[in-house]
């Protein structure tokens, strides 16, 4: 990495490791932990979500709990599962090529893939260490994350952030070629090794001028995705519609909800939109990554973001859902961590 990379990275507080952001933080959860009796109290955030939702979690678990009208069409694939068995239910169900494939249990949209192909989904069944989901694509290109909290008891919930994430995409100048037009922004050029094998030989391509290339065709930070705060333009008619949304997901009251959708607007008015995934106490309030934001900002949303993990979950405490065991909670930690280090590798 040449030195104008590393000095953006030093600059730009969104590339720090996850250390460097949250272990400054710790004495709060520490305070925390100490207000509800336990450091693992995130477990009763979400009753029906295994770990409350903070790690290790089934999305197709999570998927199931979701009204259909609102997610794309879904299978559970087995590790051991052929490549003729999953064409098979693929096309009872109606799902073809492009189409997406993810970990069963994920995190930071590691081992996300956009398949075109058979051949491209027989090296995911190759290469996936473990189980793993393939959905249909939601037919819309921008994508927002919603974050949303309703305490136990109570009809309705809020918002409490949102974020725009604005796909990693390189524009042609009808000169260079894709590779290059990466290393000309730091954003994508952090991106590079990745890339290099994602898109193989379509590196060497000319773009025409003005002619977008979408790099990564969703919207993870750690894939270089710009996210952009947009808490400020949400509305009672959007809230009402999370409302809507959350409280039929039984046993739901902590998380973010990503949502792919064709225009703000119409998602005001609950049309032409789909929930890519519903992400519960492992949450992060992702609109703080916004580049205009300083870490202090960062800081305080996320120590009032873990307040109101906090109020959720010892409300649903006194209700009878029981926190994590210490030796549980470490345990969880352990597998989380192990396992992210293999879907990393896809």
């Amino acid at each position: 990495m040449g030195l104008r990379l590393i000095w953006h990275r030093v600059t730009h507080w969104e590339y720090w490791p996850f250390k460097l952001i949250y272990y400054p933080l710790f004495p709060v959860w520490l305070f925390l932990s100490a207000k509800a009796r336990s450091l693992f109290f995130f477990n009763a955030a979400n009753p029906s979500m295994k770990n409350g939702g903070m790690a290790m979690e089934s999305k197709m678990e999570i998927y199931k709990k979701i009204p259909s009208e609102y997610i794309p069409k879904t299978l559970f694939v087995k590790k051991e599962s052929t490549l003729e068995g999953i064409l098979s239910r693929m096309r009872q169900a109606h799902i073809e090529f492009p189409c997406f494939v993810k970990p069963d249990i994920g995190m930071k949209a590691f081992g996300v893939k956009k398949i075109i192909s058979e051949n491209e989904l027989a090296y995911y069944l190759k290469k996936a260490p473990a189980d793993f989901l393939v959905q249909g694509l939601i037919p819309f290109e921008n994508e927002i994350g919603i974050f949303y909290v309703r305490m136990p008891g109570e009809k309705l919930g809020k918002i409490t952030g949102m974020v725009k994430k604005e796909f990693l995409t390189i524009i042609g100048n009808g000169v260079d070629d894709i590779a290059t037009l990466i290393r000309k922004n730091p954003r994508s050029h952090l991106q590079l090794k990745t890339l290099q094998r994602s898109l193989g030989d379509q590196l060497h391509l000319i773009l025409k001028k003005d002619e977008q290339f979408v790099l990564v065709p969703y919207g993870s930070h750690t894939r270089g995705a710009k996210f952009v705060d947009v808490t400020h333009q949400k509305t009672p008619q959007l809230e009402g519609l999370l409302n809507t949304i959350c409280t039929r997901i039984d046993g739901f009251y902590y998380g973010r909800l990503d949502i792919l959708y064709n225009s703000f607007e119409e998602l005001c008015e609950g049309r032409n939109f789909g929930i890519v995934e519903v992400n519960g106490a492992g949450s992060e309030a992702t609109h703080v990554y916004d580049p205009k934001h300083s870490l202090f900002f960062a800081w305080r949303e996320i120590t009032r973001h873990w307040s109101l993990l906090c109020n959720v979950s010892i409300i649903n405490h006194k209700r009878g859902y029981p926190y994590l065991s210490y030796g549980a909670g470490r345990a969880m930690l352990k597998d989380n961590q192990a396992h992210q280090a293999q879907i990393k590798m896809i």
